[in-house]
């Protein structure tokens, strides 16, 4: 389907908030898979991230995944300003969440950096707790509220677009997860379209906020609507 998009002439590119691998490393996986997908064409959370910490002074506690840190390589983790939280998995021990919340309610004004809020995600094994639930928990027990760097942030689907070169009229998301997909696409102006695979529930086509402006079965069926318009 992605060389369908390629060889029409549609320019393509990949928002993921994929926050346990470095994008080389996303990359290489999908490369593995068949998918012919370069770095620059990943738009990821730890990025985006590095950049808001450089432009505002911040030292970060990093709560992420071990194979996220090297993202952060160039990032100043001395004396910690603020906390950094991505999908941390194993690493979300109570031990680790109870420093990052002692960091946090030790700080005059507390700055909590979330790499996206999403509730769950899912694996072959099932479904799987997101960095959003540590989130909540942060925020709860801080009594703040975290910025959030990746999807569904208005910020983060612009530096999508910015990279694309387009305006969102002209750009169109496909994706699995109603809130930080769809929402998010379409809060930027950009039209969306949900599939029916992944993380995808039935309850999704009822959600009271979001309507998808259509739903697709599979990724193969988005891309014949989007080249039926063209």
């Amino acid at each position: 389907s992605l060389a369908r998009i390629k060889a029409s002439g549609l320019k393509l590119q990949l928002c993921t908030n994929e926050t346990q691998a470095t994008r080389e490393s996303f990359v290489r996986k999908l490369r593995a898979l068949g998918f012919d997908i370069s770095v620059s064409q990943v738009t990821a959370p730890a990025p985006a991230a590095c950049h808001l910490l450089r432009e505002r002074g911040l030292r970060p506690h990093l709560l992420v995944h071990h194979d996220l840190v090297p993202e952060f390589a160039e990032i100043d983790k001395t004396n910690p300003n603020c906390v950094v939280l991505g999908d941390a998995a194993e690493n979300f021990t109570y031990a680790n969440l109870n420093e990052a919340f002692r960091l946090l309610i030790g700080m005059e004004k507390p700055v909590l950096i979330s790499l996206g809020k999403g509730r769950y995600y899912k694996e072959t094994d099932g479904l799987k707790l997101d960095v959003g639930a540590y989130m909540k928990a942060l925020e709860y027990a801080c009594d703040i509220q975290a910025e959030v760097v990746g999807k569904p942030s208005k910020r983060f689907f612009e530096s999508a677009l910015a990279e694309l070169g387009v305006p969102p009229e002209q750009a169109i998301m496909i994706g699995d997860d109603i809130v930080n997909d769809v929402g998010g696409a379409q809060q930027c102006g950009m039209r969306a379209l949900q599939v029916r695979t992944g993380k995808f529930r039935p309850s999704d086509e009822n959600h009271p906020e979001v309507k998808p402006d259509a739903y697709v079965n599979n990724l193969a069926e988005a891309v014949d609507i989007i080249l039926q318009e063209m």
